[in-house]
This record gives C-alpha cells, sequence and structure tokens, in this order.
C-alpha cells in the first residue's frame, strides 16, 4: 500500500520527467516518436524510483529505453534541478519499458483473428485420454 507521500512524489517525478524526455527525444531527432511515462512507483524508504516508460511506434522502444538508462545520471540531475523546492533528494531512478499496451493490442488481434482458441479449436492442445 503506496502512502501519500509515496504517491505525491511519483506524481511529481512522473510530470518532470515526460517533460525531460520528450525534450530530449526532439532535441535528439526523434520527432514522431511518442515516450511517456505510464507510472512510477516510489519504494517505501523514498530511495528508488521505477519508471515505467511507454514508447510509441515500437519499432526502435528497446534501443529508446537502453539510451535512457544510459543517460539515467543525466535524467537525474535534471530532475534534482527542476524539484529542488519539492525533494530533498532525488530518488535512484530504475527505467523499464512499459509494454503492456502491446500486450493488450496482442490480446485483441489474436481475439478477432485466425488465433481465436474459442473458434479455432485446432489451436488448443489435445487433452489425453488416459
Amino acid at each position: 500500500m503506496e502512502t501519500q507521500r509515496q504517491k505525491k512524489i511519483s506524481g511529481v517525478i512522473q510530470e518532470d520527467i515526460v517533460d525531460i524526455l520528450q525534450r530530449a527525444a526532439i532535441e535528439g531527432g526523434l520527432k514522431g516518436t511518442l515516450i511517456s511515462v505510464t507510472k512510477v512507483s516510489v519504494t517505501t524508504d523514498l530511495s528508488i524510483a521505477k519508471v515505467y516508460i511507454s514508447i510509441f511506434p515500437n519499432k526502435d522502444a528497446k534501443e529508446l529505453i537502453e539510451g535512457i538508462k544510459s543517460n539515467q545520471p543525466l535524467i537525474k540531475h535534471e530532475l534534482s534541478q527542476r524539484t529542488k523546492n519539492q525533494l530533498r533528494r532525488v530518488p535512484e531512478l530504475q527505467f523499464f519499458l512499459d509494454d503492456s499496451l502491446d500486450y493488450i493490442e496482442n490480446i485483441e488481434k489474436s481475439l478477432k483473428g485466425d488465433e481465436n482458441p474459442i473458434e479455432n479449436r485446432d489451436l488448443l492442445d489435445k487433452r489425453k485420454k488416459m
């Protein structure tokens, strides 16, 4: 269960990280790439913030998340400049690719297409009778 303080810090971090990453994407020549922060969760001791990022279009997502991870110290520094009046200490940032939207999309495609196990029984493993 998250405390009010954790929620508040998560919100502050999420808002600023979105801004930092979108500005970096534009300056880095990635116009047309949508980077959004889907969730930020802060540990109870406020030392680590897990930042979940969704990237669209997804074709460069793995490369981009690696770039973001390698620039973590710069992102943390920028965040500390922006939040110096709100946070005494900026938590360590850990970045993760949030592919839940892709997962949902794949489920929807499967249900609409030929891969629907309800309509195409051959997709299901036959139960062996002993």
